[in-house]
């Protein structure tokens, strides 16, 4: 092997130094390392080796199994990591390293997703750092936000405001990378990466890249390996000239649900949507459905938002969208609108493409993007939004500054209250349906102050973006003062079931309208998007 040299996954954890800056890949169970993470735990609780690390995880990677350790709760050991950047953060998925982050004994910085993707490719280039506008007006402007986990940790000294010909940006610091580990499918014997049976690339290459530049070192875990010559170059995604070491794992896994050759194009097939029973999320998703446009490019997140397949396969106008998840597939199914795979988030039945992460955020930081829609955690009547930090926990947004900056439309999906909320659709003697809220959630989301800002509100007004929130019992929209009430379920009351509910002023639109009947019926919408006007730029 003349690229890399094949090891246990002992020996590669060896390559690891104290104080060493490591980027891992991985977003939850895609493109795991696991087999180099335990050997690294368990290296460092033989010898105390390696220790001080500074960790670079874009997404985050690791997941729940009972009883097992996943992902960087292998690094959860005290004194094993220092320093920790990433988007995003789970408790119940790393619950010992959680507890470090959350006491400030681990210097955690949160930073958006895409911005880190795009981040680390200036990082391989060797150039002064990413200049950018994306997160703008929120917690990642250093002017009024503030990207720590924990008060008591120094500010990241890589990120600054500047501007540049009278705009105001910011400009992250190139970094150097000791070492990447990062995740193939297989490996030739020259130490050439194919990701062939992965459903997302999340960016090996520019990790690998920003190793090697740097002078560093490249551990690459694969599942098998074959012969040299045997893989296409197209194929390859990390040439072995960059690869130090290659570790094979034969239980790496594609994702915590098994193998699904439909999310790699090795077969074509996929499990149709079916249709969603009549409740609070239904009604939420098919109002955001009403928004969209024939051939519009939508974007789903995690929540009710990744339900739209089911409701548009009702409606038989499935194939009038193009779905895109931000780690890279475009085109097909998300798999989180599918029953019974939201372990596979970010996989796409049937893509038409998988596209480098960094690559896809060029295209949404652009305003590539026609629609997206994502779940809420918290609003304030300006119309800014909050899903970081809440409840005294960090989730991190992930992807959510990225996706909301420049696409035109943001449609917004939630409860107006969580924690227990029922609600019921009867029909009066009509034939009108009537909206019972039989059970009010505990927890109010419309504040009037945010605990974190991952949407300015007044900014994206600015921007032009077409905002709604859209929840089971009303919508508002966003204008120049902030959110403004224009629609109300049939048989809600405003001053009673709306009203209360929030923190700060209501304000009603007087073209204030009843929400599409069609929204309450159990049978389908009949819902039809229109066509697109035909532009030629």
């Amino acid at each position: 092997m003349s690229g890399a040299r094949v090891m246990e996954a002992a020996q590669a954890a060896a390559l690891v130094r104290s104080g060493d800056t490591v980027a891992i890949s991985g977003v939850v169970s895609l493109l795991s390392t696991e087999a180099v993470l335990r050997a690294l735990q368990e290296r460092f609780a033989d010898t105390g080796e390696p220790a001080g690390l500074t960790v670079i995880c874009p997404c985050r990677t690791g997941w729940s199994v009972v009883g097992e350790t996943t992902g960087l709760e292998h690094l959860a050991a005290p004194g094993m990591v220092k320093t920790l950047i990433a988007s995003s953060y789970n408790v119940r998925d790393t619950p010992t390293l959680m507890a470090s982050v959350m006491d400030g004994r681990i210097a955690t910085y949160v930073l958006p997703m895409g911005v880190m993707y795009r981040w680390l490719r200036e990082c391989a280039a060797r150039s002064p750092g990413l200049l950018t506008h994306v997160g703008l007006n929120t917690y990642f402007d250093p002017d009024g936000g503030d990207v720590r986990v924990h008060p008591s940790v120094p500010p990241l000294d890589l990120l600054q405001r500047m501007e540049i010909d009278g705009e105001p940006c910011m400009l992250l610091r190139s970094k150097r990378i000791d070492v990447a580990i990062v995740r193939g499918s297989v490996a030739d014997e020259h130490g050439n990466i194919s990701l062939e049976d992965e459903p997302i690339s999340g960016s090996v290459r520019h990790l690998a890249m920003a190793a090697r530049t740097s002078g560093g070192r490249v551990i690459a875990v694969v599942k098998r390996i074959v012969a040299a010559g045997s893989l296409h170059p197209r194929n390859v995604e990390i040439p072995g000239i960059w690869v130090d070491a290659v570790v094979v794992d034969a239980d790496a896994i594609q994702t915590q649900l098994g193998d699904e050759p439909a999310f790699t194009g090795a077969k074509r097939e996929a499990p149709m949507p079916q249709p969603m029973a009549l409740d609070q999320q239904k009604i939420i998703v098919r109002r955001a459905a009403m928004e969209l446009q024939a051939r519009d490019i939508v974007n789903l997140g995690v929540g009710m938002g990744s339900q739209l397949p089911s409701v548009l396969a009702e409606e038989g106008a499935l194939g009038d969208i193009t779905f895109s998840v931000e780690h890279g597939a475009l085109g097909g199914i998300p798999a989180m609108g599918v029953p019974g795979q939201t372990g596979a988030f970010g996989a796409h039945f049937n893509p038409d493409a998988i596209v480098d992460a960094a690559d896809l955020m060029d295209f949404y930081h652009g305003g590539g993007l026609d629609a997206t829609l994502l779940g809420f955690a918290q609003i304030d009547g300006q119309g800014s939004v909050n899903v970081g930090r809440f409840d005294g926990n960090i989730r991190g947004p992930g992807g959510f500054v990225d996706i909301t900056y420049r696409t035109r439309k943001v449609l917004l999906c939630g409860t107006l209250n969580s924690g227990g909320l029922q609600v019921r659709v009867d029909r009066s003697s009509t034939g009108t349906p009537i909206l019972h809220i039989e059970r009010e959630g505990r927890h109010r989301k419309l504040l009037a102050n945010l605990e974190q800002v991952n949407l300015h509100g007044p900014s994206a007004f600015e921007r032009g973006t077409h905002v709604r929130v859209i929840t089971e019992r009303c919508v508002f929209a966003l204008d120049d003062h902030g959110l403004v009430l224009i629609e109300v379920a049939p048989g809600i009351d405003i001053d009673t079931q709306i009203r209360p509910h929030l923190e700060f002023a209501l304000r009603v639109s007087p073209d204030c309208k009843a929400m599409d009947a069609r929204l309450f019926s159990s049978e389908p919408m009949g819902l039809q998007l229109p066509a697109r006007p035909e532009t030629l730029n």
